[in-house]
């Protein structure tokens, strides 16, 4: 099923799961079909964001413990794109906008191309695009790291069912949502408006689970 598709589907349970039942799906593959359960039935082996070690363009060592506790968007870019990146990021920075100084948010950006995007290219691209929160990550590393998480932990490509190289190119338009246990909550598109909001609503939803 295209990923588009997917997100349609997943965009209206969410918006089922928020107006009556206020929750959110949990996803575990790339089809993301959802998975309504309350966190007590969560098997102890549910799908979540695993180690790793990327750094940011703040000078910081972000792991998986970094998300521990917090709410995480994610999405994938980099800094010489002349296409979607740029919207992507104006539209990252209109969800930050929506929850200044909440320390309890965080927004990770990782490049796609760690070799060219070092920490102080990253820092310099922040400074052009006015990236000043200290919560939103500009993240570079291991680019295998990297691609494994984009392809097999957040699940954002469109080509199910396709196994991919690293040496392949990644690069999608998606925003992924990760709860406070490091679980995916949901997939947006983030070239889409309407979208978008629904994933500011959807921080709501998170930000209400005990």
């Amino acid at each position: 099923m295209p990923i588009n598709v997917m997100l349609c589907i997943a965009f209206l349970f969410s918006c089922n799961s928020t107006t009556e039942e206020s929750r959110l799906p949990y996803y575990s593959s790339a089809e993301f079909t959802p998975h309504w359960m309350i966190p007590e039935a969560l098997p102890t082996d549910f799908h979540r964001v695993p180690s790793f070690s990327l750094r940011s363009h703040h000078g910081q060592e972000i792991t998986e413990k970094s998300m521990d506790g917090k709410i995480t968007v994610v999405d994938f870019f980099f800094t010489f794109c002349p296409g979607i990146c740029p919207t992507l990021t104006k539209n990252m920075a209109a969800v930050v906008s929506e929850f200044p100084n909440d320390q309890e948010l965080l927004f990770f950006s990782h490049s796609v191309t760690p070799k060219h995007d070092t920490v102080e290219k990253l820092r310099q691209y922040a400074a052009e695009k006015n990236i000043v929160a200290p919560n939103w990550h500009l993240l570079t590393g291991d680019k295998d790291r990297i691609y494994h998480l984009g392809r097999n932990v957040y699940f954002v490509e469109e080509n199910l069912g396709k196994d991919k190289s690293p040496d392949e190119f990644l690069h999608t338009e998606n925003f992924v949502l990760i709860d406070k246990n490091r679980h995916i909550r949901g997939i947006y598109n983030g070239l889409n408006k309407t979208s978008v909001r629904q994933l500011i609503t959807d921080i709501g939803v998170l930000q209400q689970e005990k």
